[in-house]
């Protein structure tokens, strides 16, 4: 039974937050992380999503514009009748479970038919589009209250008719779900006493790489929103802080704010990544073209651990070769302790990194993050004639490290704990942003990134040539990625001095960029 489970099962209403995942809290996360059943509405940032288990049943409960999607009678019955079944279910609700999300309703429904529940708060995207347009709610100079209010009446009109008389009263007014009757909402505004000349402001997408940022006096700002497109989901927001944005704007200021950059590296290790793409304002998608895979025979593997405290040296050239290697000495029972006196190498600070998570220090670890200054190190360090040297790598490693210390006399033992293969697709997402021409660049991390995503590209029906011509541009985190990237055919206008996410990322941001799309502040 799911750890926090009753016997009946358990329903936890899950604020997801708005905009990025980033913005999810650790309760939030670690619910989803356990969760059996993830019910999500169509807001719900969709990474969040990946943290569920594999094993998850995931149900789409989304609403769209115009009322598609299922109706809240069945999507409570599914959470009734999952969690009698004695499952953890997760309903994934955009935002706050309890502002304009129905939380109320389903926690209701809940209580009444016995069944036992949770509500985590999520931060909602008045907090979410105040903070990232660079709007504060309430300020001491001219805002000391504030209202939130949805644009959207219920259609069975048992919540009653907004009182517009009183909104006119509030310094701030936060207005969801009003952009598609900006213009009603804005007349009854104004008819209700707001001044039409008081400054408002409509933040679309908040939080995220889309993000855009209308502003213009209330009476104006429907024609506005209207000229230059904005669309849903939006948050309408109406007062005198509104000019503060001119002052205090920040996230549409970020040098990747608007870009969408693809990341190549297998599921599970590009969370750095796309951390610092998105510290920087990108818009991230993942798209592996490769996946780690476990030696076809592990024998040579056994055989190489069984004898791990007699080499002289054992070396890691990858994050990869260290989790592969671990895992094997769990497999045999073992754990770090095999290596016994053995020496430790690692080619750079995040395989050096990797090691110590698993409580093994590195002997040495190069200036440089290749495997070349790896040889160098290693020479550098002492003597190295005769003595016995473990390279525990991909099987598909470059020779380059072997042949070097073989030069210097040492006595080679290659031996591929893991392997790399071909992802089987591009995910969907990622097909679509390069075919519609979305993508501003394509981060590479690997000869082997490079090799299978242009395989996959084909695959999926994608000319390479037309989806990374200019504008995208390509970025390469070392120069063996680099000349992979040469080799097919591209130029890398990027390729990172330190070869890691971080070197990666400013590689990216030392590049000049081009001037950037409007973000239709007005």
């Amino acid at each position: 039974m799911t750890v926090g489970q009753t016997s009946e099962g358990l329903v936890v209403l899950v604020g997801a937050g708005a905009g990025q995942e980033q913005l999810a809290t650790r309760e939030a996360v670690s619910w989803i992380s356990r969760a059996e059943i993830v019910v999500y509405d169509r807001l719900a940032c969709p990474a969040l999503l990946g943290l569920a288990p594999p094993s998850a049943e995931r149900i789409d409960a989304g609403k769209r514009a115009g009322g598609c999607g299922p109706d809240q009678g069945p999507i409570i019955e599914i959470l009734i009748s999952r969690a009698r079944a004695g499952r953890l279910v997760v309903r994934l609700k955009g935002g706050d479970p309890l502002i304009f999300g129905r939380g109320g309703e389903e926690a209701d429904a809940l209580a009444a038919a016995g069944v036992p529940y949770r509500i985590v708060p999520g931060v909602t995207a008045a907090a979410v589009a105040a903070a990232y347009a660079g709007i504060p709610l309430t300020d001491r100079r001219c805002a000391s209250s504030v209202a939130i209010v949805t644009g959207r009446q219920d259609p069975a009109g048992e919540a009653g008719e907004t009182n517009w008389q009183a909104l006119a009263g509030i310094d701030t007014v936060v207005i969801y779900m009003g952009v598609g009757a900006l213009g009603e909402v804005a007349s009854r505004l104004i008819a209700a006493g707001r001044d039409a000349r008081t400054p408002a402001a409509a933040v679309s997408s908040a939080g995220s790489s889309r993000q855009r940022t209308i502003t213009a006096p209330l009476g104006e700002l429907p024609a506005a929103t209207e000229q230059a497109g904005l669309a849903p989901p939006a948050v309408v927001i109406v007062g005198e802080v509104v000019n503060l944005r001119e002052r205090i704007a920040w996230f549409e200021k970020l040098p990747l704010f608007g870009r969408t950059v693809v990341t190549t590296r297998p599921a599970g290790q590009s969370a750095e990544l796309r951390a610092r793409l998105v510290e920087h304002g990108a818009g991230v998608i993942e798209a592996p073209a490769i996946e780690i895979a476990e030696p076809a025979d592990p024998s040579a593997v056994d055989e190489a651990l069984r004898q791990a405290g007699q080499f002289d040296l054992v070396a890691f050239t990858s994050v990869n070769g260290v989790e592969a290697f671990v895992r094997a000495c769990r497999r045999l029972g073992g754990d770090g302790r095999m290596l016994g006196g053995s020496k430790v190498a690692a080619v750079g600070a995040a395989t050096a990194g990797a090691l110590r998570r698993h409580f093994i220090e590195p002997d040495v670890v190069p200036a440089r993050f290749t495997t070349a200054a790896l040889a160098e190190a290693v020479i550098s360090a002492g003597d190295v004639t005769g003595k016995r040297i473990l390279l525990a790598r991909a099987a598909s490693a470059e020779p380059d490290l072997a042949t070097r210390l073989r030069q210097a006399g040492a006595r080679i033992e290659e031996v591929a704990f893991y392997r790399t293969a071909a992802a089987a697709a591009l995910p969907g997402e990622a097909v679509g942003a390069l075919r519609d021409r979305r993508v501003d660049w394509i981060t590479f991390t690997s000869r082997s990134t490079v090799d299978n995503f242009l395989a996959l590209l084909a695959e999926a029906g994608l000319d390479a040539r037309e989806a990374m011509a200019p504008p995208v541009r390509l970025a390469a985190i070392g120069p063996v990625t680099a000349g992979a990237v040469r080799s097919a055919g591209f130029s890398p206008a990027a390729v990172a001095e330190e070869h890691t996410a971080d070197g990666l990322v400013k590689a990216i941001l030392a590049c000049p960029t081009p001037p950037s799309a409007t973000t239709g502040d007005g």
